[in-house]
């Protein structure tokens, strides 16, 4: 069993994660950047998963993690994030759903399921390598 000041320990990292994410897909995210986001290869998409990625290795080194495994996930998250939206905003734009439709809303939850799903193996993969 886990003592609780390493249980807090995990949920701090996995909240640093969720901050991180705030940060990069809200307040650093353009609407050039989600413009670009459904044309594979695009800078502007490119750019905001590499966002993701810096954030991740920021937050990999406040938790004292060694920089090959920063680096190995810091690049698993840019490649992550960047399918997971390239294929979000794919299959909307190929619905025609817009923000007045319901499946668009769910779309975007599961987009945002899946990044908040993948910081969890992140937080895993940091704690037990």
């Amino acid at each position: 069993m886990m003592a609780n000041s390493q249980i807090l320990n995990v949920l701090i990292f996995v909240a640093t994660f969720q901050l991180k994410h705030f940060v990069c897909d809200g307040l650093l995210q353009t609407k050039a950047m989600v413009d670009a986001k459904s044309k594979y290869g695009r800078g502007l998409g490119l750019a905001h998963a590499a966002i993701h990625g810096l954030g991740t290795a920021v937050v990999l080194l406040l938790f004292r993690q060694n920089i090959a495994l920063m680096l190995g996930l810091a690049v698993l998250d840019f490649v992550l994030h960047y399918h997971v939206d390239y294929t979000k905003e794919n299959i909307v734009k190929a619905c025609g759903w817009t923000i007045a439709d319901a499946k668009y809303w769910w779309a975007l939850s599961a987009d945002q399921t899946v990044h908040q799903l993948t910081y969890l193996g992140l937080t895993y993969l940091a704690l037990t390598i």
